[in-house]
């Protein structure tokens, strides 16, 4: 069920896999945008798709419902456990397993189509995750992405997030938001397939600001993980400006915060 995890991305995979189950309430958050994306891979019955970086495996299980063969795959051993029961639980055909999206455990050119949703963009080595993409995925196959925008709202919260986390290594890794300009992607995938992009707002409500704070410091590995290892004083003062930053978003009804983000449609070369 399980693939070795790089040296370097062992912590990264304990960050993400932090939130396990409670991960589902992240993606429930960016439903609308998963949607998008599927769309626009527009799977097949039979086809053999890979979701990397599945998470709770929210878009692997829309996926499957077009009746193609789907293959989960994250870094999160307990967002695998949970995305496995969660499609049992469904009567969904899916298969996942722990892996490295630098180095998947899959032969050259064995799917149909690859789909990742604000996924592959958080890998740690960008080239190499973008080669593994081209490399898994049959000439003439398909790939869809979703990531978000460099200069969005989702890129503003990790900005309140980044005022309480250590300072990075030098050099600083490169920013998962490179991802959110298409120059960026032409540059990673641009070789290997003919891309075309599409953008997008996704929508992310909750009954308040307060609601997003609990969502995301038990659901989401960067912000649980960062929150766990702050003081208590520290971690009141992030409680508060993540609360904050997203009670600048009031509707009649509770907050909805707009998150810009590009669909990447690309047909392998």
């Amino acid at each position: 069920m399980s693939d070795g995890i790089q040296p370097h991305n062992v912590g990264p995979a304990g960050i993400w896999n932090s939130g396990g189950g409670r991960y589902d309430a992240i993606s429930r958050g960016i439903a609308d945008s998963i949607a998008h994306c599927v769309l626009r891979l527009d799977p097949r019955p039979g086809e053999r798709i890979l979701d990397l970086a599945t998470g709770t495996g929210w878009t692997s299980r829309l996926v499957a419902r077009s009746g193609a063969e789907v293959v989960g795959v994250d870094l999160g051993a307990d967002l695998i456990a949970f995305a496995a029961g969660r499609a049992r639980a469904e009567g969904l055909s899916i298969a996942y397993r722990v892996g490295d999206a630098e180095s998947l455990p899959f032969a050259d050119g064995v799917f149909d189509a690859v789909i990742s949703t604000c996924g592959v963009m958080f890998a740690s080595r960008p080239d190499a995750a973008a080669a593994e993409l081209a490399r898994v995925c049959r000439r003439g196959g398909r790939i869809a992405l979703t990531t978000w925008t460099p200069d969005g709202t989702v890129f503003e919260m990790f900005k309140v997030m980044k005022a309480y986390m250590p300072p990075p290594p030098a050099p600083a890794p490169p920013s998962p938001f490179e991802w959110g300009r298409p120059e960026r992607i032409a540059e990673l995938l641009g070789r290997d397939f003919e891309l075309a992009f599409e953008p997008g707002v996704s929508f992310y409500r909750e009954p308040s600001a307060e609601a997003a704070w609990e969502t995301f410091s038990t659901g989401y590995g960067p912000t649980k993980t960062l929150a766990d290892r702050l003081d208590e004083e520290r971690r009141a003062a992030l409680r508060r400006d993540f609360i904050a930053f997203h009670a600048r978003f009031p509707t009649p009804l509770g907050i909805c915060v707009p998150r810009d983000y590009w669909v990447t449609r690309g047909v392998r070369l």
